[in-house]
């Protein structure tokens, strides 16, 4: 069911790889609710997903930027300011990819220059993001920035590696540039941490099959899935949130106020 909350809203959505992304599922429900976007992915990841696929669905086009890159996200606003016939209300920020993660390498045998990649991709990709739409005056009065985090900024999971370093960071830029383009501009950045979902990125750590059961087993409402992250990401791109901004906001059936639950007592009453 559509409500029109994004009707004349113009948005670019960052991180659709292919029909398990978050960002892919943002982008359907974007459009299905009036918005006008564009997608955009590193040129690599463009390659390998199926992000065409999904313009051609949302009536779209693609944008090629790499978001460690000032140029390239400065062609990428210019450009889309350009194609949506004004400046941006909204943008999504589903970017994260740590070497060390997918090289295997343990958290306590970190190689330190993949570290600064991790960094620098997952998290500093948000500030540059930030301050190349705010330098540029890309984004309207009242717009809406979001960046999708884990609760491993907060708690320690050990497979996570480095990208719980990196989301600290990203939730840390959040509140304090937040509180600049609020001030400035009175635009709102926020972050949803979101349950272990089954994306292409997410599936790939190390224990994530136990670790999604054992979240949902704690969840009093089971994990969220990318569909229901999707509808919460439009009511935060909407006017309906003008007032939310500097928040990291769980987005997990529960599982982050949760000690223990019922499922998990059975699973170790002998």
């Amino acid at each position: 069911m559509s409500y029109d909350l994004l009707k004349d809203k113009k948005g670019i959505i960052f991180g659709a790889l292919d029909e398990n992304s978050i960002a892919w599922k943002v982008a359907e429900k974007a459009h299905d609710e009036g918005a006008s976007i564009i997608l955009t992915n590193a040129p690599i990841a463009l390659r390998m997903g199926k992000i065409h696929e999904l313009a051609e669905k949302c009536n779209t086009e693609v944008i090629p930027a790499d978001a460690t890159s000032i140029e390239e996200l400065e062609n990428l606003f210019n450009q889309s300011v350009e194609k949506l016939g004004g400046k941006i209300d909204f943008v999504l920020h589903s970017i994260g990819m740590s070497p060390n993660v997918r090289k295997g390498k343990a958290y306590t045998d970190l190689n330190y220059d993949f570290f600064m990649k991790t960094l620098d991709i997952s998290a500093l990709s948000f500030h540059k993001t930030l301050q190349t739409a705010n330098k540029l005056d890309a984004i309207n009065e009242w717009g809406s920035v979001v960046g999708l985090t884990y609760i491993a900024a907060q708690k320690t999971f050990s497979g996570y590696g480095d990208m719980a370093e990196a989301k600290s960071v990203l939730e840390s830029i959040a509140r304090s540039y937040g509180y600049h383009y609020g001030k400035e501009k009175n635009v709102r950045v926020n972050t949803i941490s979101q349950s272990p979902t089954k994306t292409t990125a997410g599936s790939g750590i190390a224990g994530f099959d136990v670790f999604y059961e054992y979240a949902n087993d704690i969840s009093p409402l089971g994990n969220a899935s990318a569909e229901s992250c999707a509808d919460y990401c439009v009511t935060l791109f909407s006017d309906l949130t003008r007032m939310v901004t500097m928040q990291n906001l769980y987005h997990d059936g529960g599982f982050s106020f949760t000690g223990i639950s019922d499922a998990i007592v059975e699973k170790y009453t002998k």
